[in-house]
């Protein structure tokens, strides 16, 4: 893969934001600090900037010329922090306001591939007054039950028998309004990373547990991340096509990691996009980047570069 070269002088003072309030703060953190580290030793006048209420005005009264979204889950990944960078003319990393709230809300996202004939698992919206019966025998059992805007994995549950539905439910309403049960597919799980418009090589996770839940990302020492993913070229290809189909049919730019399942017959299918992946040095993008050739300080630049794209740092994801 070639990726083109940027000199340090293009990127003035850039801010790292990270941290935040959502629920994935922690690792927010640990992503922008290593980000920051990177952009620092690569020679970027980068400043490391725990979000709050008054970032907005230090980013204008300090002068940054450009913006390194290192935020994960909601105020980052869904529109919050684009929009306001947006409103003061400051250029960011990633998806723009449009392509960031579409792909936090997994239940729009799921809308939106249905509708342009992307397979996607079935999946129904919950609340507390759901006929939850009903909706078991619809989707059909096992269930996976997730909170619609988080990631992480956070609050998601597989659900095995009818009458655990609601108490998953209840789990992860703790974290969000907004409830999804979605139809079980049972096979590997896959990731496919995308940076401006090439797919980088995808990874096959594997996991003692039911699914790649939050403890198998970040606590676990067994889980498995396979690169190259031992599917053959073909299927490879095919799976990094409908990556860029999913991100285009979002409004996702820059740079994002799509999550699939590819089932015992070979069909894959398509769960969420992170349009703020980790970038942590164990993460799934530096991973991949490095089968591709890119070091992570190599990576942070090209993910920098994103923002030189326009006011808003996008560009259609498709080449």
């Amino acid at each position: 893969m070639r990726f083109p070269e940027y000199q340090v002088s293009e990127f003035g003072k850039v801010a790292v934001l990270m941290g935040g309030q959502s629920a994935e703060r922690e690792i927010s953190l640990q992503s922008g600090q290593a980000v920051h580290k990177a952009l620092l030793e690569a020679g970027i006048d980068a400043h490391a900037i725990d979000c709050n209420r008054e970032t907005l005005s230090q980013l204008v009264n300090e002068k940054f010329e450009c913006v390194f979204i290192a935020l994960h889950g909601r105020g980052g990944e869904d529109g919050s922090i684009q929009g306001a960078l947006e409103s003061v003319g400051l250029p960011y990393t990633g998806s723009n306001v449009l392509g960031s709230a579409i792909s936090m809300d997994k239940a729009r996202s799921k809308a939106i591939w249905q509708n342009a004939g992307l397979p996607t698992p079935k999946a129904a919206e919950l609340n507390k007054n759901s006929d939850f019966e009903n909706i078991a025998k619809e989707l059909g059992m096992p269930l996976m039950v997730k909170p619609v805007r988080e990631g992480s994995s956070i609050g998601a549950s597989k659900v095995k028998e009818k009458n655990a539905l609601f108490p998953a439910w209840q789990e992860a309403n703790q974290y969000d309004d907004r409830v999804m049960a979605e139809q079980w597919i049972t096979g590997a799980e896959y990731t496919v990373p995308i940076l401006n418009g090439q797919v980088l090589p995808a990874i096959k996770l594997e996991t003692k547990r039911e699914f790649y839940d939050y403890q198998a990302k970040y606590v676990d020492d067994d889980t498995q991340y396979i690169c190259p993913c031992g599917l053959d070229q073909k299927q490879e290809k095919a799976i990094g096509e409908l990556a860029l189909k999913a991100c285009q049919a979002l409004d996702v730019s820059g740079w994002a990691r799509v999550d699939m399942i590819i089932d015992s017959m070979g069909q894959a299918w398509l769960i969420e996009v992170n349009t703020v992946p980790g970038m942590t040095s164990h993460s799934l993008v530096p991973m991949a980047a490095a089968k591709a050739g890119l070091s992570f300080s190599e990576l942070t630049i090209q993910i920098l570069a994103t923002s030189l794209l326009g006011s808003s740092g996008s560009e259609v994801i498709l080449p």
